[in-house]
């Protein structure tokens, strides 16, 4: 009975053709798993592809809504981002991936997951160090890191002459991964820093100068850091990323064009679609403004940096990363409320917003007279304050 490998399948280029290079290089029966979360294929045909290709057998697993609820609301709350900009669409997604590819391992009896990531990306570690994390036993079979293929054009001659059916062309060479929190586009022209990216490549975001004429409303619910309603209407987890990823793309909201500092060392440039995410972050800030008190705001700055780059580097399944939950998951505890926001154009802007737990007092925070705030309290305030300022001017003399 021969051994199994597992094959994290997508159907694109290069998971298409390792089948068949599996099948040459080693006397193994390939088991495909394709993951869905949010991409909306058409899964008949990736499996009627996969089989076609020479894969003993495919899952097709839906996990759609684990996905948005435990990894992608678990990094809103913490407001990650990675330098400022990325949403970490796919970095959200993969160790949710690996988790479920040694899951099929365990249960298919299979020693091997092989994986369709370049050896230049970071995917190849953040799914190799969740798998480890969760099976370190498990070895690895990481293609582009061994076979003899160079680029996505040797790829395709090698898809051609092979006879896979691929929908990528050297014309259309895009490396795109998409699930419901986003889509990035990598290669191709944009590689040319010189180069701005063609606005026919988006798919979820109407380009901003083509978006409507008038602005959108749109109000968001949050119950301890987590949307659940939008316009006043409950909905899931799910329901509320596809409605925001309808209402931002179609206000050409959601674009980012960033050139990241890649987890293995060279600077990448990478165009991003992420209008329902880029929605929601926006108006989680806003409501948080109100209800965390300053020290503990301007720590979980920093947090969400960290956060960030814990995500985008694979390191899901850490203690560091449970200990920064359980510090986000604390401040989460007001964040409760509703934010308003204007659309238009690619812009996004606060329209109003309240919160039972809001600090904020109107009271105190006007011009005019307060009991919680004498004015004359002020100037005793300011000499200590800036008695070291002062201590310096003077042995400065």
């Amino acid at each position: 009975m021969k051994d199994k490998v597992v094959l994290a399948y997508s159907g694109g280029l290069d998971t298409s053709i390792i089948i068949q290079w599996l099948k040459e290089n080693y006397d193994l029966d390939v088991i495909a798993c394709c993951i869905n979360v949010g991409q909306d294929d058409d899964y008949e045909a990736v499996k009627e592809k996969a089989i076609k290709s020479g894969a003993e057998k495919i899952y097709v697993e839906d996990l759609t809504k684990e996905f948005i609820e435990d990894y992608v609301f678990q990094g809103l709350k913490a407001n990650a981002k990675y330098e400022g900009k990325y949403l970490l669409g796919t970095s959200f997604a993969r160790p949710l991936m690996a988790k479920k590819l040694v899951e099929i391992a365990h249960k298919e009896g299979a020693k091997y997951i092989c994986h369709g990531c370049t050896g230049k990306g970071n995917d190849q570690v953040r799914f190799e160090v969740g798998i480890a994390s969760v099976d370190p036993s498990i070895q690895i079979i990481a293609p582009w890191r061994i076979w003899d293929i160079k680029s996505r054009e040797d790829a395709i001659d090698y898809a051609n002459a092979k006879g896979i059916e691929i929908s990528v062309t050297k014309e259309k060479i895009y490396s795109r991964d998409k699930n419901l929190w986003h889509l990035s586009h990598e290669g191709g022209d944009i590689e040319d820093l010189k180069n701005d990216h063609k606005r026919d490549m988006y798919q979820m975001v109407t380009p901003p100068e083509l978006a409507k004429d008038e602005p959108t409303f749109v109000e968001i619910y949050f119950e301890k850091g987590i949307p659940t309603k939008v316009n006043g209407e409950e909905m899931s987890a799910v329901e509320i990323v596809k409605v925001l990823n309808q209402i931002g793309g179609e206000n050409g909201v959601g674009v980012v064009d960033l050139v990241e500092n890649r987890l293995v060392g060279m600077k990448s440039r990478g165009v991003y679609e992420t209008p329902g995410g880029t929605v929601l972050y926006a108006a989680h800030q806003e409501l948080e403004e109100i209800t965390i008190e300053k020290d503990t705001l301007h720590f979980k700055y920093m947090v969400a940096q960290k956060y960030g780059e814990l995500v985008y580097n694979g390191l899901w399944f850490t203690t560091l990363k449970d200990s920064l939950d359980a510090f986000v998951d604390k401040t989460q505890e007001t964040v409760t409320g509703w934010v308003k926001l204007r659309l238009y154009k690619g812009n996004i802007m606060v329209a109003g917003k309240s919160s039972p737990y809001a600090l904020y007092d109107e009271d105190v925070s006007s011009f005019g007279a307060s009991d919680l705030y004498d004015h004359k309290d002020a100037a005793g305030f300011i000499n200590l304050f800036s008695l070291p300022s002062k201590i310096k001017a003077m042995k400065a003399k």
